[in-house]
């Protein structure tokens, strides 16, 4: 038996750790694998989980195994998620002659469809002698996580029988995939089969109303929400608020946010980078200061609100100030987006050249977003020198997009030098030309 007791170990080298002793040659003559974690008790409980149930497999009576991935089920089938780890185990199964049982045969189809592993996902359903509902759901969502929803739709439609996670499944699947009108069709069609929607349905037309913009179809969803007495739980609010945020009513979705009973994290971005986008820059920075100010801790999401807020209305000092407390005081590391909000702030203020700077001496790689930033603003204050070097950093970056001889050749024009405007839009147009031979070929 193996014991390891935690208290300043890091979790993640603890996972490691015991993740090693499966592969050891000792594993089958372990019992189970005992943790004591004062952190991140889930983590660990998974790969006690994870463990027990390798050295279960090399445990010859079966129904042990069985029991145990019964009793495990809720945590197994989310560390299953890594497709690899779960190929393995699924070889396991088979040796054992248990690949027909209903319930393995249903949490494999589940791991491989969220692992978008859909072959081998398809493979396992269409060895089902039976349609189940279960297996049927997750291969709904695997198609449509995959972008293959028309044929989540087909599985959908031939389904004997359909529960509320089935029509759940269906209509978020259309969400991620930008098939929002036809979610709200969907939903129509759900009340009509008379079947009880949940807060996982109501977040997902929230999505789809925020999305389209659609304000009198987004305001209809939330009335459903307060007249079926829903749970105003932390996701469901943080749709509200993003839905109104989007199709800028501003003031409700502040009405929404004053209202809540419980404001998570997820709330106070929301609301952060909706002031920001909607013009209300200074009523964004307002309320990050709330935010520092409640019990809860800004994340690198609250940081990117902020920071937009301060692009807007050119808070050079503040942007440069709150980009240090992120690191300094927060602990953040800086992701490319807070690196371009940054870009962007010094763009508008026309600091060209410490932006470049700032570019340059990040310690990520960048990308052609941040250099077409860059590019923008120099478009914008008329800096030729530098907007060559971004030019060229973009088109090398990204040479299948022409924005970067584009924005270039704007530069140019703008500083009365045509010819090089003109080499720019021959290079443009030489470079779409290739792109359409390489498309034919």
């Amino acid at each position: 038996m193996y014991s390891v007791a935690m208290t300043n170990l890091e979790n993640l080298l603890a996972a490691q750790v015991l993740l090693g002793c499966i592969g050891s040659e000792k594993v089958p003559e372990c019992e189970t694998v005992q943790v004591y974690t004062v952190r991140s008790q889930k983590l660990m409980r998974n790969v006690m989980i994870k463990t027990k149930i390798l050295v279960q497999l090399h445990d010859p009576i079966k129904e042990t195994y069985l029991a145990d991935i019964n009793d495990n089920k809720d945590l197994l089938m989310p560390q299953l998620g890594a497709g690899y780890d779960g190929a393995q185990l699924h070889g396991r199964v088979v040796k054992l002659g248990l690949e027909k049982d209903q319930f393995i045969q249903n949490t494999i189809i589940y791991m491989y469809a969220n692992s978008g592993l859909l072959s081998e996902a398809r493979r396992v359903f269409d060895e089902l002698v039976d349609l189940d509902v279960v297996a049927c759901n997750s291969m709904i969502m695997g198609l449509a996580k995959c972008g293959e929803v028309d044929k989540s739709r087909r599985l959908f439609d031939n389904m004997p029988t359909r529960t509320r996670v089935t029509w759940n499944s269906m209509i978020s699947g259309y969400v991620r995939n930008k098939r929002l009108m036809e979610a709200l069709e969907l939903f129509r069609k759900m009340q009509g089969e008379r079947v009880e929607p949940s807060e996982f349905t109501m977040v997902s037309l929230l999505s789809a109303c925020a999305h389209l913009g659609a304000l009198k179809h987004g305001e209809w969803v939330h009335d459903y929400v307060k007249r079926g007495h829903f749970e105003l739980n932390v996701i469901v609010l943080t749709a509200i608020i993003d839905m109104y945020c989007k199709c800028g009513v501003i003031v409700k979705a502040i009405e929404v946010f004053e209202a809540s009973p419980t404001r998570g994290l997820s709330c106070w971005n929301s609301i952060i980078i909706g002031l920001a986008l909607n013009g209300y820059e200074r009523k964004a920075i307002e309320y990050f200061s709330k935010l520092e100010a409640s019990d809860l801790k800004p994340d690198h999401v609250s940081f990117i609100g902020v920071l937009t807020a301060c692009k807007y209305i050119g808070a050079v000092g503040k942007a440069r100030d709150y980009f240090s407390l992120m690191m300094n005081k927060y602990e953040i590391e800086p992701s490319i987006k807070h690196y371009t909000c940054m870009v962007e702030v010094l763009g508008q203020a026309a600091l060209l050249e410490e932006a470049e700077q700032l570019i340059k001496g990040m310690p990520l790689k960048a990308d052609f977003i941040i250099w077409g930033s860059l590019l923008s603003s120099c478009r914008k204050h008329g800096n030729v020198e530098i907007a060559k070097r971004a030019a060229q950093r973009v088109c090398e970056l990204n040479p299948s997009d022409a924005s970067g001889y584009l924005l270039m050749s704007n530069v140019q024009a703008a500083s009365n030098q045509f010819e090089e405007a003109m080499e720019q839009r021959i290079l443009m147009r030489e470079r779409l030309a290739e792109k359409e031979q390489d498309a034919v070929q």
